[in-house]
């Protein structure tokens, strides 16, 4: 279909409104992490600020997107995709310059030194920053506690503040423990507990909601900055959240503790992957009314005008592993939930369809992976763009050769790379002509009963070959040759 003919189309499926609001044509855009878009003005880490001068240099170089890693407060891997709420903003993006107000000496004086101390440079971001900027920022709110009222926002973010806000300042008082491992009283939400701790804290809990305001304040004006300047933010949900985190301490219903998410093996990982965060009891959520779900998609579309859904695969089924199993067995032994594939687009279909409906954010999906047919097409008939990568986009069936963009879906976001996969340069060198180690020796020791060791100067190039990729010969170019130095039949 071309432009104008898939334009009635989308405007009838139950994305259509979306479309409505952002227009359906071809754009461009690019993906950051903020904490690598850093100015000359920012304290160590990109912040809020720096993403006004990103905006702008969306908007100069003719894109009119600009997509954001997830933004979510992180635990102690500094991971996003693993943070330890599904709500709150991390600390570290703060703009202090933007708190508004004037500082007196002693705390400008530290602002100075912690720029010279935290200067970016090299290839790695120094989270040690995150530290500093907490003690500065208490040192702020403290010489003006009260003065300031978060009651309206604290009011308006009561399903999941008051719970954060309470979390952290426990984990801080228990050296950073994870949460199943504190006394029964506070593990197990008992209400005199909480209620005691919290009084005898109430000026670190309010802190931590003061926090949260700032945060919410900045990217709010970072929303309305973009809008003014005609580029959309792109957010990004990450599909599941930390074992330790305030989601899973609040709500543990909600979740599967006994499993960890996962995804099987594939020509790219021979053993799978295992992530490590708990899977979700649709079952529960479900009940009660899938409200948990509601309330990300409001508090994302403060900040967004579209989302990343992350592994919409998962949303149908999820590969689900045993905690007790192995932890370098990865995802080998797990498998998907449910078990049931005539479960998968029922429950799917249902949960896009409460996501879709619960905001007015255009969703687009990460659907890459081994993909169920029935999630390709639910995402087809709600109108929701997937993804198409690169190097993966190629026909499969007969040559295996790379597809031109003009052959790639129309409905999708094509790119170079993603967030978990090495850029464009990096592929080039690295892995193109290259076959996964770990996987070519499992297929060759199982029921082919291959020597690996002798056979693999034959048809790899050792000079080329690195990061746990073998790089193929040049003169191995086709099956027949493959087959002649296996000694095996096609």
């Amino acid at each position: 279909m071309t432009e104008q003919d898939i334009s009635p189309y989308l405007l009838e499926t139950i994305s259509g409104d979306k479309w409505k609001i952002i227009g359906i044509k071809k754009r461009a855009g690019v993906v950051i992490p903020l904490f690598s878009a850093y100015s000359k003005e920012s304290l160590g880490i990109g912040d809020f600020r720096d993403l006004k001068i990103a905006i702008d240099w969306v908007k100069s170089t003719g894109n009119s997107i600009l997509q954001l890693l997830p933004m979510n407060e992180v635990g102690p891997v500094f991971c996003p995709y693993d943070a330890n709420s599904s709500f709150a903003l991390e600390p570290m993006y703060i703009s202090i310059k933007d708190l508004g107000g004037s500082f007196k000496k002693d705390i400008q004086e530290r602002i100075e030194q912690i720029r010279r101390d935290f200067k970016p440079k090299g290839l790695y971001v120094n989270y040690a920053i995150k530290k500093r900027k907490l003690e500065l920022l208490w040192d702020i709110y403290a010489s003006s506690y009260g003065s300031e009222d978060c009651f309206e926002f604290r009011k308006e973010n009561h399903y999941w503040i008051d719970d954060f806000a309470l979390f952290n300042v426990i984990k801080k008082h228990r050296k950073g423990t994870a949460w199943y491992e504190w006394e029964e009283k506070l593990r197990d939400r008992d209400e005199g507990a909480l209620s005691l701790f919290k009084k005898e804290h109430l000026k670190e809990v309010d802190f931590e909601i003061w926090v949260q305001y700032h945060l919410y304040k900045q990217f709010k004006s970072v929303k309305e900055y973009a809008a003014s300047r005609q580029v959309l933010l792109k957010g990004d949900l990450p599909i599941l959240v930390s074992l330790d985190s305030a989601d899973v301490w609040a709500k543990r219903g909600y979740f599967k503790l006994g499993f960890a998410a996962g995804a099987p093996p594939d020509m790219y990982c021979a053993k799978g992957q295992r992530w490590g965060m708990p899977t979700y009891n649709w079952e529960r959520i479900k009940e009660d009314g899938f409200i948990y779900i509601r309330q990300k998609l409001k508090f994302a579309e403060s900040f967004y005008d579209l989302l990343r859904i992350d592994h919409v695969a998962g949303i149908f089924r999820i590969w689900s592993i045993p905690y007790d199993e192995p932890l370098e067995n990865k995802g080998l032994n797990g498998s998907f939930d449910p078990e049931d594939q005539d479960k998968w687009a029922g429950q799917g279909r249902e949960i896009l369809s409460v996501m879709a409906e619960s905001s007015n954010m255009l969703l687009c999906a990460e659907d890459l992976g081994i993909i169920p047919r029935v999630c390709i097409d639910t995402l087809r008939e709600f109108g929701i763009p997937g993804n198409d990568v690169q190097r993966w986009v190629k026909d499969w069936s007969v040559k295996h050769d790379f597809l031109d963009p003009q052959e790639y879906r129309q409905l999708t976001v094509a790119m170079l790379s993603t967030h978990d996969t090495t850029n464009w340069v990096a592929w080039w060198e690295n892995e193109a002509g290259t076959v996964d180690e770990d996987l070519f020796r499992r297929k060759c020791s199982d029921r082919r009963r291959i020597d690996f060791s002798q056979i693999k100067d034959k048809l790899f190039d050792s000079g080329f070959s690195r990061h746990g990729r073998l790089y193929w010969k040049k003169e191995i170019d086709s099956i027949d040759k493959l087959v002649a130095v296996l000694s095996r039949p096609k």
